[in-house]
C-alpha cells in the first residue's frame, strides 16, 4: 500500500490516504526507519523499503503492512 511519511514536531508520521488514516510512528525496529517495521499509534505494524540513501521528507513509498497489535 503507498503510505505517505512525513516529520512532525511531535515525530513521524505516516498518512495512508486509501484508508483516510493518519497516525503517529510509536516504535520502530531501529533508529533508521527504512528496510524495517513500524508500529503505528493505532497498533498497525507496517515494513517499509530499504533505501541506502535516507531519503528526504516528506516521501510517498510502497509499505506493506504485516499485523495488528494483539500483545
Amino acid at each position: 500500500m503507498k503510505v505517505m511519511i512525513r516529520d512532525t514536531a511531535k515525530g513521524l508520521e505516516i498518512y495512508v490516504p486509501k484508508k483516510d488514516l493518519e497516525e503517529m510512528v510509536v516504535e520502530t525496529e531501529s533508529d533508521a526507519i527504512w528496510g524495517g517495521w513500524v508500529r503505528l499509534a493505532n497498533g498497525w505494524v507496517l515494513q517499509l523499503p530499504e533505501f541506502e540513501t535516507p531519503p528526504k521528507l516528506p516521501i510517498t513509498v510502497e509499505a506493506k503492512r504485516l499485523a495488528d497489535a494483539e500483545a
